[in-house]
């Protein structure tokens, strides 16, 4: 499906991914509330749908019960609607739909019958070969009932377990076919597994709390449930967890890892760590950078809700110009790039954000946010400060320009959307009415995370880890 006309035109800023949440408590309690607990922690990955799927261990096997829907966690399930959600093992997911269509059908988890009995799936990331995979199941025979990568996934692991004798082997055959970015976790009714995409595109660990296992997107979501952070999951990895414990198997885990940076610059927790990196940290040092690179006279240092607060204290705690906060942020606004027309956008933009005026009057202001895309809400947020009395606003960016479209499962739209292709930085300040504009520095990337690691920044550079699609699939299927 192709993406919306209106979303096209005025959407503005970088969309969260989605989240993956499970938990097996070898000792047969109750797992929903737990699930509910860590996509409420995981929220900020995924504003659309979400959805839980449950088995017991103890009950009838092959029998998985599963709820799901549009909105956000907390208006899809009441405390009935969990009390019916029985098991011991579980998995959820929150998402956010990178384009086309915005249905229920499309929430996850997925839950598969087929000959073997019964399959739940829960994915974050975007595959590259969807259309490919997709096109030759569905010449031998197989009828899609979503629009969304994910599928094409289960059905190829549904495939693989007709010729092997366990479910951890059909994932590790189906991810020698898929190519992309996934972290995901699959249930069958006996068996909870993680796998990683061998280049660790995207965030997987494992917890314990007491007796019960726990996989999650983020360490957050861990802390959310009581559970103890053990490790993250390997890039290439598969966790394998049932009545006996947890296995891995780590024989695809040879690629050189790519990990996606935007995920320390944005899209993760701040009190969330990433292959043993804090996130809250990165952002602290990515504020720091900045400083050093565009450093200019001010009285205040502001950053935009949410994700830009903590570079704004790094820039703060660099250069001494004190930190503030100029707005205020109303939680309880739905997501404004859902808004069909851009009328209605303009006054979700206003009331979402407002200036504390008191703030900023008569002050110069350096206003700090984690990107610019298209450029409309960097001008709008701008003009507000200034109808407030700033005296100057100075922007600073906490990543570099975005001139490519991202693969991989992050919503970065094509070149032609974005405000860096084809206009130099100057014309961008001037575009957004800033009195000046700084980015950060590819080449400082590296100083955001632990020395060694190894990252993408395809969408800064264009240099992909693995060849791109020569077609944008992005609008076609969706995580």
């Amino acid at each position: 499906m192709n993406q919306n006309i209106f979303e096209n035109e005025f959407t503005d800023g970088i969309h969260e991914e989605c989240g993956v949440f499970g938990i097996y408590d070898l000792d047969g309690g109750e797992v929903a509330s737990s699930i509910y607990y860590g996509l409420f922690a995981l929220q900020h990955r995924g504003q659309e749908s979400c959805g839980i799927a449950v088995s017991d261990t103890k009950g009838p096997k092959g029998k998985v019960l599963a709820y799901k829907d549009m909105g956000l966690v907390n208006e899809v399930f009441t405390p009935e609607t969990l009390d019916k959600l029985n098991g011991n093992i579980g998995i959820g997911h929150v998402r956010y739909s990178t384009a086309g269509s915005s249905s229920r059908e499309n929430a996850q988890p997925l839950v598969l019958n087929y000959v073997k009995g019964t399959l739940g799936i829960a994915h974050n990331g975007n595959l590259i070969n969807a259309i490919e995979l997709r096109k030759e199941l569905e010449y031998t025979g197989a009828i899609f009932q979503t629009t969304i990568d994910s599928e094409v996934i289960a059905y190829h692991i549904a495939r693989e377990r007709l010729n092997c004798g366990a479910v951890e082997q059909a994932v590790a055959r189906a991810m020698d076919k898929i190519k992309g970015a996934y972290s995901l976790i699959v249930m069958s009714p006996r068996k909870l597994i993680g796998a990683r995409d061998p280049y660790g595109f995207k965030p997987l660990c494992v917890g314990k709390r007491d007796n019960a296992y726990v996989l999650a997107s983020e360490t957050c979501a861990l802390d959310a449930v009581g559970a103890e952070f053990i490790r993250d999951v390997l890039p290439g990895e598969i966790v394998t967890i049932n009545s006996d414990g947890i296995v891995s198997d780590t024989s695809r885990c040879n690629q050189k890892i790519s990990r996606c940076i935007f995920e320390y610059i944005y899209f993760a927790r701040p009190d969330s760590t990433f292959d043993g990196v804090s996130v809250y940290n990165s952002r602290i040092m990515a504020g720091r950078l900045l400083a050093k690179l565009h450093p200019v006279e001010a009285d205040l240092v502001v950053g935009v809700p949410e994700s830009g607060n903590d570079a704004a204290l790094g820039y703060s705690l660099e250069t001494d110009i004190p930190y503030g906060k100029a707005f205020v942020k109303n939680n309880y606004v739905g997501r404004t790039f859902i808004k069909p027309k851009q009328n209605q956008r303009e006054t979700s933009v206003r009331i979402k954000l407002n200036v504390l005026k008191e703030v900023v009057k008569d002050k110069r202001i350096i206003m700090i946010d984690d990107s610019i895309v298209r450029g409309t809400t960097s001008a709008r947020i701008v003009g507000m400060l200034k109808a407030a009395g700033a005296k100057e606003v100075h922007v600073r960016i906490s990543s570099p320009p975005f001139k490519y479209p991202c693969y991989f499962g992050t919503d970065i739209p094509s070149g032609d959307q974005l405000i860096a292709t084809g206009h130099t930085i100057e014309e961008i300040r001037n575009m957004i009415g800033a009195d000046s504009l700084g980015y950060l520095e590819v080449e400082t990337l590296p100083e955001l995370i632990d020395e060694g690691m190894t990252f993408c920044d395809g969408c800064f550079t264009g240099n992909y880890p693995m060849e791109p699609p020569e077609d944008d699939i992005r609008g076609e299927y969706e995580r």
